[in-house]
């Protein structure tokens, strides 16, 4: 929906604060959230970068769908996204109990892994845009003691991979090549030029932030 004002309706099709705490860092407020729910099961030999670009979509389409016949969101940008850690092939689940987070931790120690974020948005034309954007990492050899406290802490609880950069984790990581906040759950750069590309007017609030300009 557009205004005389020149504002541009965006629906973020997730429930996480992380990726709503993302888009405010940069000056975007949402009008509507939509928790969208959908099999995120890997198929028979989908591979993580497939799957993450595959999950995206089809959490745009679900929230395009909830927001459909609603004249408010008539027009709107839907922006969807799907993080997915992976240690080689091997998909680590999004950890809901202790034994989740311990064998992530076991998993993700003193090795290389991969976070892959699928980027999907539905413009107001209705055609649906992609993104998908690689970081790698690697963990330092967790301790059994660094273990145990990082699962007794509970950030990990509702993290894909057990962990949370942002976090105690944090301490854990010896090198990341690519982008930081893709590891948190949504890759600002690629995110902002997404969006900015299909017109929508990501930099309004900025100078509003700044406060007068002398």
């Amino acid at each position: 929906m557009s205004t005389t004002s020149g504002h541009r309706t965006l629906v973020l099709a997730s429930a996480s604060p992380r990726r709503l705490q993302l888009l405010n860092q940069v000056g975007i407020e949402p009008d509507h959230i939509v928790a969208t729910d959908i099999d995120e099961t890997p198929r028979r030999g989908e591979v993580p970068r497939n799957l993450a670009a595959r999950l995206a979509r089809a959490k745009a389409e679900a929230a395009r769908a909830s927001v459909a016949g609603d004249a408010a969101y008539e027009g709107a940008f839907i922006l969807a996204a799907d993080t997915v850690v992976a240690v080689g092939r091997r998909v680590l689940p999004k950890a809901e109990t202790l034994a989740d987070a311990d064998r992530c931790l076991a998993l993700l120690s003193g090795r290389g892994h991969r976070v892959y974020t699928g980027v999907a948005l539905v413009t107001p034309a209705g055609k649906i845009r992609h993104r998908l954007v690689e970081s790698r990492l690697r963990f330092k050899r967790l301790s059994e003691d660094e273990r145990i406290n990082y699962v007794a802490s509970g950030e990990w609880r509702g993290k894909t991979g057990g962990y949370a950069i942002q976090g105690l984790a944090a301490a854990f990581v010896q090198r990341l090549m690519g982008s930081y906040t893709n590891v948190v759950g949504l890759p600002l750069a690629e995110t902002v030029a997404l969006l900015e590309g299909e017109g929508f007017p990501v930099r309004r609030n900025w100078i509003a932030r700044g406060g007068a300009v002398a």
